[in-house]
Parts: C-alpha cells; sequence; structure tokens
C-alpha cells in the first residue's frame, strides 16, 4: 500500500463528494441518510476544492483518492465568494418544503439555502479546514501530514491562525485534533470549535 499527499487536480472532485460522504456521519458512511448522494458535498467539500483549489489536497493510496484536506484562508471572503458563486444555483433545486430522507439530508438543505455563515468567536481564526479519511487509509499518521501540508501552506500566505469544528459526537476527531496540536477555542452545543495559531 503506498500512500501519498499531492495537490488537487480537478478530475479529484467527483472523489471529494464521494469521500464526503462515506465519511459525513460522524465520520462513518453516512450514505443511507440521504437521497441525493451529492448534497452533503455541496456544503462541506466542494466549495473549497472550486473556490481555493490551491487549499485542496489529495490523500491517494496507490494512486487514487482516500482522502482531502481542505478550506480557505479567510473564512469571511469565503462567505462572500460562496454567496455570489456557488450556492445560488443549488438553491432552487432543494427546496426547504421539500420532504427529506432524514434529518440531516433536511439540515444540510437549510444550510445551503443559509449559506456559510463565519462565527464571529472564530474571527481572529481567519482559516478554516475540514478533513476527512476514508477507512482505508486511517490510523497511519496521514491526517497529521495532511495537516502539516495544509498549514505549510496556509504559513506560506501569511495567513496568522485557523480553525475548524467538530461534532462532539466525533469522539475520534476530537482527540485526533487535540494530538494533532489544535485547542479548543470554543464549545457550542453539539460542536467544538479547535484553532491553531500560524505565526512564522
Amino acid at each position: 500500500m503506498e500512500l501519498a499527499i499531492r495537490s488537487y487536480h480537478p478530475s479529484d472532485l467527483v472523489s471529494i463528494y464521494n469521500i464526503c460522504l462515506l465519511t459525513g456521519n460522524s465520520g462513518k458512511d453516512a450514505s443511507h441518510l440521504f437521497n441525493d448522494p451529492n448534497l452533503l458535498g455541496h456544503f462541506y467539500a466542494a466549495p473549497y476544492a472550486v473556490l481555493e483549489p490551491g487549499l485542496c489536497f489529495i490523500l491517494t493510496v496507490d494512486k487514487k483518492p482516500c482522502g482531502y484536506i481542505l478550506g480557505t484562508q479567510n473564512s469571511e471572503n469565503f462567505a462572500v465568494n460562496s454567496e455570489k458563486h456557488w450556492f445560488p444555483v443549488l438553491r432552487p433545486q432543494y427546496p426547504l418544503d421539500k420532504k427529506y430522507k432524514s434529518a440531516m439530508e433536511s439540515r444540510i438543505v437549510q444550510l445551503i439555502h443559509e449559506g456559510y455563515k463565519p462565527k464571529p468567536g472564530l474571527l481572529n481564526y481567519p482559516a478554516h479546514l475540514h478533513i476527512d479519511i476514508l477507512p482505508v487509509a486511517q490510523r497511519k499518521g496521514m491526517g497529521r501530514k495532511m495537516i502539516e501540508t495544509f498549514t505549510g501552506k496556509l504559513r506560506s500566505l501569511n495567513v496568522p491562525a485557523l480553525h475548524l469544528e467538530v461534532g462532539k459526537q466525533n469522539k475520534n476527531a476530537v482527540l485526533f485534533y487535540q494530538k494533532a496540536g489544535f485547542e479548543i477555542i470554543h464549545e457550542y452545543e453539539f460542536s467544538i470549535a479547535f484553532g491553531m495559531k500560524l505565526e512564522n
């Protein structure tokens, strides 16, 4: 098994959607919760790859995508750009008054209609990220290497800090981020916000 991290290529977008769905239920497969397999990726993954491809990195196993890390260097700018270039075309496809398969599917539709909203308490950590890895490549040290790749790129762009959010139910992810050097900066009802300063 050969594991490697490389830059994003547009042909990876299909794999990004698939990986997002297969890890979307607190790290487990969320396929059974969605009628539309692309919906989760429409909010949590694809807009980052499309709008900021230079901050998208792909984990491969034997050359095939099995994970990704992606995000934005500035959450406020991302909110503006995604509102202008991403969400408007999706909203008519997913009406709010339609019946959806699960509470999670309904929630993602709601988020698409709301758009990305930066949380005021996290603006001192302007960048944010999402990382997902399929089971075949988990527990092999690649998550930490992907974080290092992403933060290295942010440092080259003089980004001072980044954050991420993880659901409280995802115990493995909470432990991973703590070990990877993140600190808890805010605790919400259902999620924890982690932050990392990136001073050179």
